[in-house]
Order: C-alpha cells, then sequence, then structure tokens
C-alpha cells in the first residue's frame, strides 16, 4: 500500500529493522551513509536496495534534512554498488519512489538498482 511521504519517520519499518539488524539482509555493501542488500523479491536479474542509513522518509525528505556529506556519502554507495556488479557498461536503472503517486511502499528512503538484462521502456504506453 503506497505510503504518504509527508508523515513522520515511522523508526519501526521494515529498512529501520534491516539497519539495526534485527531483520537478516543479504548485504552487498555498506559504509558509514549506506547499506546496500539484495531485493528480497527480485524483478530483475540483479535487484539491489540501496538505503540510507540516517531516518528520511523519502527522496525528498532526505534532500530537504541530509547533509551534504551523507547525501554524497549516500550516492556514491549506489555508485560503488553498480560498479561492483558489473553494471556500467551495460547499463541499468535506478528507482526512487515517492509517496502515494510514485508507489512508494516503505516509509524510508531506497532507491532500486536494476540490472542484468535489457530493462525495456520505464512506463507502459
Amino acid at each position: 500500500m503506497p505510503i504518504d511521504a509527508t508523515l513522520p519517520y515511522d523508526d519501526q519499518n521494515i529498512f529501520a529493522k534491516i539497519l539495526r539488524d534485527e531483520i537478516p539482509s543479504k548485504r552487498v555493501y555498506e559504509n558509514d551513509y549506506a547499506v546496500a542488500f539484495h531485493d528480497i523479491a527480485p524483478v530483475a536479474p540483479i535487484h539491489i536496495l540501496v538505503i540510507p542509513r540516517g531516518s528520511y522518509v523519502s527522496w525528498d525528505d532526505f534532500t530537504a534534512r541530509g547533509s551534504d556529506t551523507e547525501i554524497a556519502g549516500f550516492i556514491r554507495a549506489i555508485g560503488h554498488v553498480a560498479r561492483e556488479h558489473g553494471l556500467v557498461m551495460p547499463g541499468y536503472r535506478l528507482l526512487a519512489n515517492v509517496g502515494g503517486h510514485g508507489g512508494q511502499e516503505v516509509p524510508h528512503l531506497h532507491v532500486h538498482l536494476f540490472g542484468g538484462k535489457p530493462l525495456g521502456p520505464m512506463l507502459a504506453g
């Protein structure tokens, strides 16, 4: 169910629990600002989620409240994961859903990194 990205951060969301190691994840990378792990329901051969360590509901929340250092560290983590998984040359897709119309389902900023095959158009006609 899509969420309202303007609501306060809920520290009981699944990604907050993953950050606290209350729920296991198959981590592929982490730095001081982000954690990356395989999606449990992948829709592409490579489907990795990258989440900031900070308590941010959405991309909007992160860009409004995150420090320059947090934002740079998070974005660098995404690039690192893409390079480490050999996705730069063939190409890949990044997706961050925001709010109800964007289809956001977890109230913690997360970026989907998709790759490993041609992904087709973004939106069906």
